[in-house]
């Protein structure tokens, strides 16, 4: 046997063991620990035993689906600048090494499989994808709940992690919430509760609730989703200079794919990401409809930075918490400015957003929905209102417990972001909210 291919099988046990895993939810954060410590020390966090080189992940994609088609190849240089930044920016150890072969895996057996079914379902191509409502703003803003809000309409389509995790063949309307992969996909999820603890405290993801649209671009490769996870600075500052339609282009085929056996009158989406690239967004979504959530960014910043110390931690060497708040601050007082300086240049887009405070969100979620359907020229159903309360009353906000984190935590100054965010919160109206948890 080739030295690679059992490597590779090693990995796929390792990955799959559903023995390995009660182990580490046994043994919990010291056996991780544990298991990184001796790939330091005896494998060289594992760069000898798991390989992220190009050529290994798509020769092993299209023997595992029998596949060879990937469609349009111009992910392959995006890909690559990835793979290699992840070699040399993310000091990934033994376990952060096979959850990234493995989602690079997944990411390319689902372009194989997509591209497959486009050809035996032509009509795929077809699809119309009409006034999509994107839901975007500064993390931790209530984008996440106000996504899951809106998807309750039954008009309405969402993306649902189970489908996005595994879309081919395309879903179908009478299978949908009873599909095979719905158990697969809560399997998978449950490793979640293994490698971050707390995660739940953070951010709520099943099979059955509404996925980021970050999970669709990620497999054209031009996706914000791997920094959040892991240091891929170089990958970062190429990504943030290039042109995101190709991510916006492949995302629309997400999308016809999806809908093809299983539509709805008009999709929910939401990424805090979007806030980046809206300019390309609108380039391949002409109609599309931006709902744009505000907060305090100071209640933003340590509440991010928190969640991406969570996301990070089990995969890369200890987290210096003041350089991740740094990094934080960056990126979104950098995102803020940019969105600021559209809506700001660009009045005529005014009436293609709705602003949403977040202290309103929470206050009555219910009107702030009633404004987006009115400014949208949409109808809320007495269906759709009624299954919106129901999700409101069962979904109170800390359900899962308290998110504790401070400025201070990862080295942010409070006057200092402040004054870094004046713009957005001067042309926005966002109002400052006690500082105090």
């Amino acid at each position: 046997m080739k030295q690679g291919t059992a490597q590779s099988s090693m990995v796929d046990r390792l990955a799959e063991s559903t023995a390995a895993k009660r182990l580490l939810a046994q043994f919990g954060s010291g056996m991780l620990k544990a298991v990184n410590a001796v790939s330091r020390l005896a494998l060289n966090d594992g760069r000898f035993f798991v390989k992220l080189d190009q050529e290994t992940l798509l020769e092993k994609s299209q023997r595992l689906t029998g596949l060879s088609d990937f469609g349009d190849m111009a992910f392959m240089t995006p890909m690559d600048i990835l793979l290699r930044s992840f070699e040399r920016d993310a000091q990934l150890n033994l376990i952060g090494r096979i959850t990234v072969h493995c989602e690079m895996l997944r990411v390319l057996c689902n372009r194989l499989s997509m591209q497959r079914d486009r050809q035996l379902f032509p009509q795929i191509a077809l699809e119309e994808i009409r006034r999509p409502i994107f839901i975007t703003g500064l993390p931790r803003s209530g984008t996440t709940f106000l996504h899951a809000l809106l998807s309750r309409d039954p008009a309405c389509r969402a993306p649902l992690v189970w489908e996005v995790m595994h879309p081919s063949p395309p879903p179908e309307t009478a299978s949908y919430l009873v599909d095979e992969r719905i158990r697969r996909t809560r399997r998978e999820l449950s490793w979640i509760d293994v490698l971050m603890p707390g995660f739940d405290k953070c951010h709520t993801i099943e099979a059955l609730l509404p996925q980021e649209c970050i999970a669709m671009t990620d497999h054209s490769f031009l996706s914000y989703v791997f920094e959040s996870m892991y240091y891929v600075t170089s990958y970062r500052t190429w990504h943030d200079a290039q042109d995101k339609r190709p991510a916006y282009q492949y995302h629309r085929r997400f999308l016809q794919h999806l809908q093809y056996r299983c539509p709805g009158a008009h999709w929910v989406l939401k990424a805090p990401s979007h806030l980046m690239a809206l300019d390309s967004l609108f380039q391949v979504y002409p109609d599309a409809q931006i709902v744009m959530t505000h907060r305090d960014p100071l209640k933003v910043l340590p509440s991010c930075a928190s969640f991406a110390q969570v996301l990070r931690a089990p995969f890369t060497s200890p987290i210096n918490a003041k350089v991740l708040g740094a990094e934080v601050s960056r990126r979104w007082a950098d995102s803020a400015l940019l969105v600021t300086r559209m809506r700001s240049e660009q009045k005529e887009l005014d009436s293609r957003f709705f602003d949403v405070g977040y202290p309103e969100l929470i206050r009555d979620p219910m009107v702030v929905v009633r404004g987006i359907y009115r400014h949208f020229r949409r109808e809320l159903s007495a269906e759709a209102s009624e299954a919106m309360q129901l999700f409101i009353s069962t979904h109170p906000k800390d359900k899962a417990g308290a998110h504790r984190y401070s400025l201070e935590q990862f080295g942010l100054d409070p006057v200092s972001e402040r004054r870094r965010f004046q713009d957005y919160t001067d042309y926005f109206r966002v109002a400052p909210e006690s500082l105090v948890s």
